[in-house]
């Protein structure tokens, strides 16, 4: 298949894309926010339609942290999510200085574990590692 790769997506895409994979939805002010400070857009495009979509949050420090992976259902299992990952890892590495090292965190959604583990992420917890924690605050 013939992709478009682009470095944009609008509040309205990403939202829909949220939607069409069952994240949980929010105003489009915040996403407009959300992806102004995004440090790393990536997004597969089919005849102008976004069909997967990766975010990399950066402090420029140690922190690094994978957003989102999305890819539409209908175009899952045709290896964006693995061109996604790829993308993101070789992008992280190709800023790195000498000597530099970041930690590169993600939150895998419900069964994606395995996927992930694919490029070299751990679940925790582990022997070093406590569990990973989030929460929702709703105003």
């Amino acid at each position: 298949m013939e992709y478009e790769i682009t470095d944009k997506i609008t509040p309205q895409e990403y939202m829909e894309l949220r939607e069409l994979v069952g994240w949980p939805q929010f105003p489009l002010e915040q996403a407009e926010g959300g992806l102004a400070g995004t440090t790393h857009t990536c997004c597969y495009r089919k005849d102008g339609k976004p069909i997967a979509l990766l975010r990399v949050l950066w402090d420029h420090g140690y922190v690094v942290y994978i957003a989102d992976v999305i890819v539409r259902p209908e175009y899952q299992g045709q290896g964006l999510g693995r061109a996604l990952m790829n993308h993101a890892m070789e992008y992280i590495r190709g800023m790195l200085k000498p000597g530099w090292r970041v930690m590169v965190s993600l939150m895998s959604a419900q069964g994606k574990e395995e996927f992930y583990k694919k490029f070299g992420f751990i679940t925790r917890p582990d022997e070093s590692h406590g569990c990973g924690m989030c929460q929702w605050i709703e105003a």
